[in-house]
């Protein structure tokens, strides 16, 4: 289950690689593109989470697991706020908010 985390990890970074160069004329369409994937790996984080045997119940243990310290290593600085957000409503049992 977790390679699957890992692969919409890797679907999303290289969405905002296209989306950091892309033409003004394409930015808008990479934006959504990467938001998308962002929040694909996000639910298959959460779906990974709530399979583990003993989940961590705070921000700072998950942060000590090595898988999450990996995604944590590979963010571009300007996610890993994004993320841990994400990764706190889901050690929470909160359902994220969306608005498009």
């Amino acid at each position: 289950m977790i390679n699957r985390v890992k692969e919409k990890l890797e679907t999303a970074l290289e969405d905002w690689e296209m989306m950091k160069n892309a033409a003004e004329s394409e930015s808008e369409e990479c934006a959504e593109r990467f938001e998308m994937n962002f929040y694909k790996f996000i639910d298959e984080l959460k779906l990974w989470y709530q399979h583990l045997n003993q989940p961590p119940s705070t921000i700072e243990e998950a942060e000590n697991l090595s898988e999450i310290r990996e995604m944590i290593d590979r963010l571009p600085a300007p996610l890993e706020l994004n993320f841990l957000t994400e990764l706190e409503l889901i050690i929470e049992g909160e359902d994220r908010v969306r608005f498009d």
